[in-house]
This record gives structure tokens, C-alpha cells and sequence, in this order.
């Protein structure tokens, strides 16, 4: 008798351990927020020992002040909120036309040798040109008004997305092409049946990627006789030494850079959820 409940006893123990629910501390997310909280600190304390002149690195009370100021009094001609509504809408608008040209270009460079052959260099150009190299140009050909803002934010995000594309559907599995092809699908069908489906995951991938490029090239096209825009606080705030704004405008673009990047993440995941489970 003693040695059945022995025996029960040492079956059923793995078992009640196996149930326990494991806790899982999200580690990530503790050292993402513990590095930047110690940035804080070494910022803060190094405000408040004075190793750096308050003109060049002014302390985090005072770029709070400066947020809260332009938040609910403005600043050059605008509120935060109106800064950063003309903003978004230039870096979104400008992704909106560039995945309309984009993505059937790298379609075309990925099917056709006669678009390869005439897309290809051109986008090979494109891409490694800084924003302040062709802003002047701009400026000449399509004036100071809000499309050429655009123009330059969307010719920043252009590559990356033409690029992603054409990787994208070369990914497409080789048997999927021989089975469409099979059961008789036209050239249209087979790009818009199978190749595309294939390519999304890397357009997602280059939207995000595109959609970093248009807010780093923000700052330059608000440079063209802008009147609103979180680049054109900053410019305004930097011509007259405000340390704080400017540092408060960074970190806004920073912030909604950052939400932009978790919109799409989640995006993706909701709308591509086969990705990593193949």
C-alpha cells in the first residue's frame, strides 16, 4: 500500500510542475526602459554638476518647460499640436504617392528586363543622394509650396520601397510560379495572384524602413519657406540659441517616429500574420 502511494506520489509531482504557469519578465522592455532612464540620469546629472554650458545642453526640467510652453502657448506661429499635424501630414502624404509609384516599379524592374533594363539605373541614382544635394533643385523646378515639401520627402523614401518590392517577389516560391502557370494564369494573374501576396512582407518591411528615411528628411524639406512643422520649430529655435525647443522638437519627432514604427508593426502583424511561420 505504501509503495502504490509512493509510486502515485511521484508521478503526479512532475506533473503539478509542468501545470505551473512560468513567469516570464518581459526583459526587453525592462532594459529598453532601464537605458533610457540612464540617459536621463546621466543628462540630468550632468546639467546639475554644470559640465556643460546651459546654452548647449540645458537640463530635462527645462526641455519639459519648453514642451509644456510650445504645447499650450506656441511657438514660431503655431502650437505643438499644429506643428505636428503639418508634419504627419507631409511624411504620410509622401508615403502615400510613393507606395502609388513605388511598388508597380518594382514590380516592373522584378518581372520585365525591358523595365529593368530602363527603371533600374534610375532608381540606382536616386538612391544615395542626400536630401540637401537635390532640395535646391526642387526648389527650382516645383517652387516653395507644400508639394515640393513632399517631393523631397517622398524621393527619400522612394528606394527603399522600389528596392523591397523587387526582393519581395523574387522571393516568391519557384513551385507556386510552375503551378499558376499550370493551370493557365495570365501574366496579370500570376503578378497579382501570386507574386504580390508573396512580396508583402518585405513592403511592409520597406514602408518601415521608408517611413525612418521620410522623418529624417523632415528637417530639409520644412527648410523650403515652411510656416508650420516640427522642422521648422527647430530651424526657428536654433537661429536664436533656444537649446530647449530644439531638444523638445527632437524628441517629438523621435516619439512619433516611434509610434509610426509600432503602427506598422502591429499593422503587420494583424494583416500578414503568416510572417515567420513558414
Amino acid at each position: 500500500m505504501t509503495d502504490n502511494t509512493a509510486d502515485t506520489s511521484a508521478l503526479s509531482t512532475p506533473h503539478t510542475r509542468g501545470d505551473r504557469p512560468k513567469l516570464r519578465l518581459p526583459w526587453g522592455l525592462l532594459l529598453g526602459t532601464a537605458t533610457i532612464g540612464g540617459l536621463i540620469l546621466i543628462w540630468a546629472l550632468t546639467s546639475w554638476a554644470g559640465w556643460a554650458s546651459p546654452v548647449f545642453l540645458p537640463s530635462p526640467a527645462k526641455v519639459w518647460a519648453a514642451l509644456t510652453r510650445v504645447a499650450f502657448d506656441g511657438y514660431a506661429n503655431a502650437t505643438l499640436l499644429e506643428h505636428m499635424g503639418a508634419s504627419l501630414w507631409r511624411v504620410f502624404a509622401a508615403l502615400f504617392f510613393t507606395m502609388l509609384i513605388g511598388v508597380p516599379v518594382g514590380l516592373l524592374i522584378a518581372t520585365s528586363k525591358i523595365g529593368r533594363g530602363i527603371l533600374d539605373p534610375l532608381v540606382e541614382f536616386i538612391r544615395p543622394l542626400p536630401p540637401l544635394a537635390y532640395l535646391p533643385l526642387i526648389i527650382i523646378w516645383c517652387g516653395i509650396g507644400e508639394g515640393s515639401k513632399i517631393l523631397v520627402i517622398g524621393i527619400a523614401m522612394l528606394a527603399p520601397i522600389v528596392i523591397s518590392t523587387v526582393s519581395g517577389v523574387k522571393a516568391a516560391g519557384e513551385n507556386q510560379i510552375r503551378a499558376a502557370r499550370t493551370f493557365g494564369a495570365t501574366r496579370a494573374q500570376l503578378i497579382r495572384e501570386v507574386m504580390l501576396p508573396a512580396a508583402l512582407p518585405s513592403i511592409f518591411t520597406g514602408m518601415r524602413i521608408a517611413l525612418g528615411a521620410g522623418w529624417t528628411t523632415l528637417v530639409a524639406s520644412e527648410l523650403v519657406a515652411a510656416t508650420r512643422g516640427l522642422g521648422y520649430m527647430i530651424q526657428s529655435a536654433a537661429q536664436f540659441l533656444v537649446t530647449d525647443m530644439v531638444i523638445a522638437g527632437i524628441l517629438v519627432i523621435s516619439a512619433l517616429a516611434t509610434i509610426s514604427e509600432i503602427l506598422l508593426r502591429w499593422m503587420e502583424r494583424r494583416f500578414l500574420p503568416w510572417i515567420g511561420k513558414s
